[in-house]
């Protein structure tokens, strides 16, 4: 049951559908004794903003991260150097990027990796870069060869929203400590200001126009990725998050700056939480197909102790015909450990089950206490449950940790491997599932988060992009880019790259042409009629391995 595998990617054949911006087509109407490629559009005017010192301040959007990766050409397509490039039109001035040495990604601190290189398309799914190319060296080492500022572009993957306004998280000395203190990427930006925030670092450029987007994204999205296991990441109280908020904004705005921040998204509109389907266990494996009748026969024993404990809704079933869910412990349900064990016990017939395992009559207890803790707190995922896209590396394969304890319990290694298998005898973990009331604090946080950003935005006057109203279309009906109709699945849908949360050139370049329509309607520029915009032929979807 090793190889068990979740899902198998394959291409499809994506249909083109040509669109236009609706004050484009508003345009061609009106210019209808014209062919269509001699519409006369105004010319660019830029309202009451003002471009010429544009900067970005933000997390990995707007680092550019994609690809589970910060490299050169995936900052050349950043969302923020997009918008640049549409801003030097109208008089906006040079943008610079804290640029990576390489195109391989990743970090290294005195020689020493402390981030891995992209990922790219392996033919069936993501997979790291050194799997279909071999070793590379990554050059980009934040003790030796950091780049001279000032940068226009100040975003910093991880980042929470507190970080940006927190001294020395970009001092060299705090990624020494235990935990660290400090951001590998904020330390290339400050330079002989070690202790200045990346605040303090866009302020001292007096923008004249900045843009503040996601902030507070990573402030829910470790929690998430971790299964909503607090012990590894919180969500940070909407309390904090309202003050960085808003200082943030207040620095940014006290020369008189305008700007256009975004709200963030649901962490279930991304692939991260929705590729990796809650009924993973495809029958027709054969790795699982012909265990099925075995495995439902070892679980009718348990399911008999659900229901004399009236927990029948957590009776764990494998059909032999469609594909089932997988087991999980889920937390916030009781935990009736204790009952199951007492229960077995009672039982007469209980020894002549461990004896059918192929165990003797007197390791009843002992089993006893195993599948009760086991089995106290499991049942089979619903698609309420978000499984973590790295759990499709999980499922199938046998924990080691269980098996060793079994096997330290007495327990024979073949017995212990049958049940020590991931998502089918072994429940698995909080880290790899989003439960649903861990998505429900997650929803509850994201709101009081957005919330604060809107009226913030509205009593400053600036432009708000609905990030959140974009990414939950894409996940439903998918969005039209010019061309080319983006959603969410993951490598395929062109929009989210191949870590499952960040964009793709694509992506970032449809998120650039949304700020462009939310400055339009707020500062009265034309950069939509205009028809200075991103097109989207234009930026990748997927990066070459051999990019270098």
């Amino acid at each position: 049951m090793k190889n068990i595998k979740y899902i198998l990617l394959s291409m499809f054949a994506m249909g083109f559908l040509a669109c236009e911006y609706d004050e484009l087509d508003e345009l061609r109407e009106n210019n209808n004794n014209v062919e269509d490629d001699e519409v006369i559009l105004p010319d660019l005017t830029v309202g009451t903003a003002d471009f010429s010192n544009y900067v970005a301040i933000g997390p990995s959007f707007t680092a550019g991260f994609t690809d589970n990766g910060l490299f050169i050409a995936a900052q050349e397509n950043s969302f923020p150097n997009i918008l640049a490039g549409q801003f030097a039109n109208a008089g906006g001035g040079a943008f610079t990027q804290p640029l990576m040495n390489d195109n391989f990604g990743g970090l290294a601190l005195s020689g020493n990796r402390i981030a891995q290189p992209r990922l790219v398309f392996g033919g069936a799914g993501p997979v790291p870069l050194e799997n279909v190319i071999g070793p590379v060296t990554v050059s980009t080492d934040v003790a030796l060869n950091n780049p001279t500022g000032p940068f226009n572009n100040l975003g910093v993957p991880g980042a929470k929203s507190f970080h940006f306004i927190a001294p020395d998280y970009g001092n060299i000395s705090g990624l020494l400590t235990m935990p660290a203190t400090a951001n590998p990427y904020a330390v290339r930006m400050t330079g002989n200001t070690p202790s200045a925030t990346i605040l303090d670092l866009a302020v001292a450029q007096s923008p004249s126009f900045f843009t503040a987007d996601l902030i507070g994204g990573n402030d829910v999205l470790g929690y998430a990725t971790s299964g909503g296991d607090a012990t590894l990441d919180q969500i940070t109280d909407p309390a904090t998050f309202e003050v960085a908020f808003n200082a943030i904004i207040a620095g940014l705005t006290s020369n008189g700056a305008k700007g256009a921040v975004t709200n963030i998204p649901y962490v279930s509109s991304l692939p991260y939480f929705t590729t990796v389907p809650a009924n993973a266990l495809d029958p027709s494996n054969p790795s699982f197909g012909p265990l099925i009748p075995t495995l439902n026969g070892i679980f009718g024993q348990i399911n008999l102790v659900y229901e004399a404990l009236g927990q029948a809704n957590r009776s764990i079933v494998f059909s032999e015909t469609s594909a089932s869910p997988v087991v999980i412990r889920d937390e916030s349900i009781a935990d009736i450990s204790t009952q199951m064990i007492a229960v077995f016990n009672a039982s007469p017939t209980f020894p002549a089950f461990v004896q059918s395992l192929g165990l003797p009559a007197a390791a009843a207890p002992l089993v006893a206490n195993l599948l009760g803790s086991t089995y106290g707190q499991s049942r089979q995922a619903t698609n309420d449950d978000l499984l973590t896209l790295p759990s499709s590396s999980v499922i199938g394969t046998v924990n080691s940790d269980f098996f060793a304890f079994l096997t330290s319990q007495g327990i024979p290694a073949d017995i212990a491997g049958q049940f020590a298998v991931e998502g089918i005898t072994y429940p698995l973990d909080d880290r790899w599932v989003l439960l649903p009331s861990e998505n429900t604090e997650i929803v509850a946080a994201v709101d009081a988060y957005n919330a604060t950003i809107s009226a913030v935005a509205t009593a400053n006057g600036l432009a708000l992009v609905d990030v959140n109203g974009i990414l939950t279309e894409a996940s439903t009906t998918g969005i039209m880019f010019d061309d080319f109709l983006l959603n969410t699945d993951l490598v395929f849908g062109g929009l989210v790259s191949l870590d499952g949360i960040h964009l793709t050139a694509r992506g970032y370049a449809l998120m650039a042409n949304s700020f462009l329509e939310a400055i339009d309607a707020t500062y009265g520029s034309n950069f939509v009629a205009s028809g200075n915009l991103a097109k989207a032929g234009d930026f990748p979807t997927n990066y070459s391995p051999t990019l270098q």
